[in-house]
């Protein structure tokens, strides 16, 4: 006999979890969210506030990202907590001459998906940023990058959703899944056994796990990020930056198993500076080394040489949802009936999180979604063959 029922289970307490639960509490639908330690106590707990769409790829990827920052900037008047959301620009910098013609073909393919992105030369990246080095070329810059407080998020989305309705149980894992003719009946949990006919898995570098308690192979796997955090520098650098190689480390998994990468630097409310990331394939490992945190540190210092003089107070390391082709995996899973993915956003949690959200919603409300999902839908890996 179930110990509780709900009409929706999600599963992960992290921003895609919490976003799901929140918008479909919206809706008045019966949702339990479970989170097998705390709230944003993962990924969504361990990176910047970057709302990027420059990032992104040019396509439905894009078209995502730029409706979801839509809701986003709503989501400060509209969650019960402060969210720290602030529409500052993003900067993407580049040292190079091949650097600078391949951010010219990407902003020509963004400007054409309705991006508001424009090429700056030396002096009016200089105008718009003066404590970057000399030696930069020129930069990228968009007005729609933003920045928000992602633990702030998530306790947002948690706390909204709850005020409406869903249930939330920290400190609760699956153990397992009770499925009758394909379709699932029961989550089993430690706490108990959970009668449901829908569960969402947006359970991050996690999911695969879940996949495999129902015979499933999702193919996302955990890539680690490193970060460093400095001492509160207020005004030394407004917009979010990111350099030309980070984006080519971003997409490039050759890149990626090398250990190359560029920097990206957040500068917070309170004036500390976020500076990363490595992109290493080391398990679920998530501590730091000085070897990660070295070529950080001489990457960011290159491009903003006041780091210098800045003193470092912690570093840190995060878990990505890392996918082959860098987009997330969203929609039913043809395998299971009653089954739903949302997971694997990598770094684009918290710029897909009310995007992601609101479809899965309006999949579970309505069988369908207003934005066509056949693009993330994990079929593409050839891992979910069977038709829904």
């Amino acid at each position: 006999m179930a110990w509780k029922n709900a009409d929706v289970v999600v599963i992960g307490g992290g921003i895609i979890g919490t976003a799901i639960a929140y918008f479909l509490s919206r809706q008045k639908i019966d949702v339990i969210l479970l989170e097998k330690s705390g709230i944003a106590s993962g990924s969504s707990g361990a990176c910047d506030g970057a709302v990027v769409m420059q990032t992104k790829k040019p396509g439905v990827h894009l078209k995502l990202a730029l409706e979801s920052h839509a809701l986003l900037s709503r989501m400060q008047d509209q969650l019960p907590i402060p969210i720290e959301y602030e529409k500052n620009g993003g900067l993407i910098v580049m040292e190079t001459d091949d650097e600078k013609t391949a951010m010219k073909q990407f902003v020509e393919a963004q400007c054409q998906a309705g991006l508001d992105v424009e090429l700056l030369d030396h002096k009016q990246l200089r105008a718009l940023a003066p404590h970057l080095s000399d030696h930069l070329i020129g930069a990228t810059y968009s007005p729609r990058d933003s920045k928000i407080n992602p633990i702030a998020l998530t306790l947002g989305f948690a706390m909204g959703a709850k005020q409406m309705g869903t249930e939330i149980l920290t400190g609760t894992a699956v153990l397992d899944f009770e499925v009758e003719e394909r379709q699932i009946s029961a989550v089993v949990t430690t706490a108990g056994k959970i009668g449901t006919c829908t569960v969402v898995n947006a359970t991050g570098v996690y999911a695969s796990e879940i996949g495999r308690m129902l015979g499933i192979e999702i193919p996302i796997k955990p890539r680690r990020g490193q970060l460093l955090v400095t001492e509160a520098r207020p005004g030394l650098l407004k917009p979010w930056l990111g350099s030309a190689n980070y984006i080519a480390a971003k997409f490039n998994p050759q890149l990626a198993r090398e250990g190359a990468g560029g920097v990206s630097i957040d500068q917070t409310q309170n004036g500390n500076l976020l500076i990363g990331a490595t992109r290493e394939f080391v398990g679920y490992d998530k501590r730091t080394t000085v070897e990660g945190l070295t070529q950080i540190a001489s990457r960011a210092v290159r491009i903003l040489p006041d780091l210098k003089h800045t003193h470092l107070i912690r570093a840190f390391a995060g878990l990505r949802p890392y996918t082959p082709d860098g987009l997330p995996i969203l929609g039913k899973v043809g395998k299971i009936k009653g089954l739903i993915m949302a997971a694997g956003h990598e770094g684009d949690g918290i710029a897909l999180s009310a995007i992601t959200g609101k479809l899965i919603s309006e999949l579970v409300l309505e069988g369908k979604t207003d934005v066509a999902l056949d693009s993330f839908n994990l079929k593409r890996f050839s891992t979910d063959t069977t038709q829904h």
